[in-house]
């Protein structure tokens, strides 16, 4: 994701502390909880619950309640759906996207390597948190990737996702085919992971510019 110039969330993410807690929640693609947070950045929980509270309030981050018990409540942390970090929805370091697209090739080889290789990454950054319903772990590794993702109805078995924002855009209008494989190897590669037994029935790239892209997947289960 991109970090900002100016407005509420680029404002919450001017202070280092905030934007490295950011930082650790979009690499971690996954729920964290503050006393995790805590022990990575070496600050005590207390400081770390008022940054989270101010990215929060920015629309940056988002917080589960978590079974703990009884006492005071526990929340898991993550990147909040459509958290925009800056002035405009995130590119993913959209130069070096591009670049990469240069090098890739067309046609049909290109377009099953790209998808072999997507499903190489997704496989390799999902998160491994067994006690995590899948769709919402689905959700929160897209929202961790900038994708946005919105959950659409169910169709039987089937949920359906519309992604927001395509953070790889500049990259797609050089090469589409090779791009949008590569986007959809990596989300087989995260359902490998994250719900072996789900399948993706559909996937409907748009434009990247107005995005909404859709993705449908059998077998997700949210509970």
């Amino acid at each position: 994701m991109d970090l900002p110039q100016a407005s509420v969330a680029s404002t919450a993410l001017a202070q280092p502390t905030r934007a490295r807690i950011f930082e650790v929640l979009v690499e971690r693609r996954c729920g964290v909880r503050i006393e995790e947070l805590a022990d990575l950045l070496a600050l005590h929980p207390s400081a770390v619950r008022q940054h989270l509270d101010r990215l929060l309030a920015a629309g940056l981050v988002e917080r589960t309640p978590i079974s703990a018990g009884r006492g005071r409540p526990h929340f898991e942390w993550s990147v909040a759906p459509d958290a925009e970090p800056g002035d405009s929805p995130p590119t993913a370091y959209s130069d070096l996207s591009a670049w990469l697209t240069e090098l890739t090739g067309s046609g049909a080889p290109a377009i099953r390597k790209a998808e072999r290789t997507g499903r190489r990454i997704g496989r390799k950054i999902a998160p491994r948190q067994a006690d995590t319903p899948p769709a919402e772990a689905f959700q929160t590794t897209m929202a961790a990737l900038g994708f946005s993702p919105r959950p659409g109805h169910h169709r039987g078995t089937r949920l359906t996702y519309r992604l927001e924002n395509c953070p790889y855009r500049k990259a797609v209008e050089q090469n589409p085919e090779v791009i949008c494989a590569l986007h959809r190897g990596i989300t087989e590669g995260l359902l490998d992971v994250l719900a072996p037994q789900a399948e993706l029935t559909a996937f409907q790239p748009k434009d990247p510019c107005s995005a909404g892209c859709l993705v449908e997947i059998g077998g997700l289960h949210q509970t």
